[in-house]
């Protein structure tokens, strides 16, 4: 499965869902999938993970992203949703009832580089289907 590398318009994932406004978008994937990509991601360039939201009830993890990733996602199996900071709060209590911090906020970046994301959701799927063809 190849990924597509999309013109992110935002400058670096440091400089976004900081202070107090809390503007950043959110990747859900799969837990499955995104368990593999946390590893993948935690296993390569130091801080690379922002904080990451586990939905059990949904079966799905989340990544914040920089705010404005969201118009240009286009990895399949995924969505990606503009949240202007809408419900989002980057503290220790989960912005969502029934979810919780896989990676709280203050123990992971700001956000995740959506491109880095992207590398990691693809090798991710690579991963699962390889496993589950070897069945």
């Amino acid at each position: 499965m190849e990924t597509i590398q999309s013109n992110d318009p935002c400058t670096s994932p440091s400089s976004a869902c900081g202070g107090g406004d809390a503007r950043c978008d959110l990747v859900t994937v799969p837990t499955r999938q995104g368990l593999e990509a946390v590893d993948i991601l935690r296993r390569g360039a130091a801080d690379a993970v922002g904080p990451v939201l586990h939905d059990d009830g949904c079966g799905t993890l989340g990544f914040l992203v920089p705010a404005g990733t969201a118009a240009g996602w286009d990895v399949p199996g995924s969505t990606c949703t503009e949240t202007d900071g809408r419900g989002l709060r980057l503290n220790p209590e989960p912005p969502v009832e029934g979810s919780d911090w896989l990676l709280p906020p203050g123990e992971a970046d700001l956000a995740t580089d959506p491109a880095v994301l992207r590398r990691a959701l693809g090798e991710a799927a690579r991963l699962i289907e390889a496993a589950d063809n070897c069945r």
